[in-house]
């Protein structure tokens, strides 16, 4: 995926390719040696998150225009990543012309969200969030756990675990714990 990309900025006349990264600690170091005008950052790296590497790389860089660039489109990490200061998401999936544009429109200190991902940010406007004990409650059951081994997991009681799981079912919309883990998947909450 890296090389197709590569290939596509290497096209573009107005376009040059900098550097490239494997992992999110060659991302933040890169960045440093570097200073590209624009960074494309993929969500999921094998190291440490993207949205983590772009918070560290903006922590020393306030400057940093970052797109985030991933298969992905839970609502909550596109929140998250907006709100550590992405300027732009893309799916990987977008065609290239779509992909140049974005690029084009950030290095214009314009931010891009793609119609279909603002339309998805949208459906969940102004839903409740999970608190993190409640993402740690869903995360456990994902694993296959039950109550009882989530209490001792998480060192608290069952009936705090069983009012995590009511929060958690009434905050999705679930009827059942698979569908809350279904749900918490597909937005972004938890990742398997």
């Amino acid at each position: 995926m890296r090389e197709g990309i590569a290939a596509i900025i290497r096209n573009e006349p107005d376009m040059e390719l900098v550097a490239e990264a494997s992992c999110g600690r060659e991302a933040i170091q890169g960045y440093r040696d570097h200073r590209p005008d624009i960074t494309l950052m993929d969500l999921r790296l094998p190291d440490i998150g993207g949205i983590d590497a772009m918070i560290a790389i903006r922590t020393e860089f306030s400057e940093a225009r970052i797109i985030m660039l991933t298969t992905f489109e839970g609502d909550v990490e596109i929140q998250r990543a907006l709100q550590a200061g992405a300027q732009g998401y893309m799916l990987k999936t977008m065609p290239r012309k779509q992909l140049v544009e974005t690029i084009r429109r950030v290095h214009a200190g314009k931010k891009y969200i793609p119609p279909e991902i603002a339309a998805h940010l949208a459906d969940h406007l102004g839903e409740d969030t999970l608190s993190k004990r409640e993402v740690e409650v869903l995360q456990k059951i994902a694993g296959g756990n039950r109550n009882g081994d989530i209490a001792a997991l998480l060192f608290i009681s069952e009936e705090t675990v069983k009012g995590h799981v009511k929060h958690i079912m009434e905050k999705l919309g679930a009827s059942d714990r698979t569908e809350a883990v279904a749900i918490g998947i597909r937005r972004g909450f938890i990742h398997l």
